[in-house]
């Protein structure tokens, strides 16, 4: 029963790592690149949570919806059913809300806890917690995917940076355009 439980595990990482990865890898970006952009353009916390929470739910289930309708119309097209499209419109959704959330956790709590500190460090936790999210996403699409994992880890944590970079300069020039 043990064998057959690893086996049926494996297979899932597998069979939803395409998933996984591409929902948590987006989640995290597109999340990260909006707190980097409005911390670029000098706005408030209110307004990274407003447009971070925003980003969670439009993008991720603008994601999830085209991630189905993709592998909907691959089956319609093969005539084989390689993968349940609900099955893996739910686990991009799924991974991009959980790992989308985390650039916002700073933010979050300093918003509910008023603590001085946190608020000061907000963005600075946030790049931590982005950078952690960032290399285990990698990690753990090199262990299932049997490549180099801190090849991996390392390569998904600079697309991420780079990502970021670019929102926080576009930010930081649309701010200074306005000004």
């Amino acid at each position: 029963a043990d064998v057959l439980n690893k086996k049926q595990t494996k297979r899932f990482e597998r069979k939803y790592l395409p998933e996984f990865v591409y929902g948590g890898m987006d989640g995290v970006i597109t999340t990260f690149a909006v707190v980097s952009g409005v911390v670029g353009a000098s706005l408030s916390s209110l307004v990274i949570l407003i447009m971070g929470f925003t980003n969670i739910f439009a993008d991720g289930f603008s994601m999830s919806i085209a991630n189905y309708i993709s592998i909907k119309s691959k089956n319609e097209l093969t005539k084989k059913q390689d993968k349940h499209p609900a099955k893996s419109a739910a686990m991009t959704f799924l991974s991009f809300s959980i790992m989308g959330f985390i650039p916002l956790v700073s933010f979050v709590i300093a918003f509910i806890t008023k603590n001085p500190s946190l608020i000061e460090n907000q963005f600075r936790y946030s790049v931590i917690l982005t950078g952690l999210a960032l290399l285990i996403v990698g990690w753990f699409r090199g262990e299932v995917t049997q490549k180099h994992k801190v090849k991996s880890a390392i390569e998904t944590l600079i697309i991420g940076g780079i990502a970021a970079l670019l929102a926080f300069g576009v930010g930081r020039f649309i701010s200074l355009l306005v000004s």
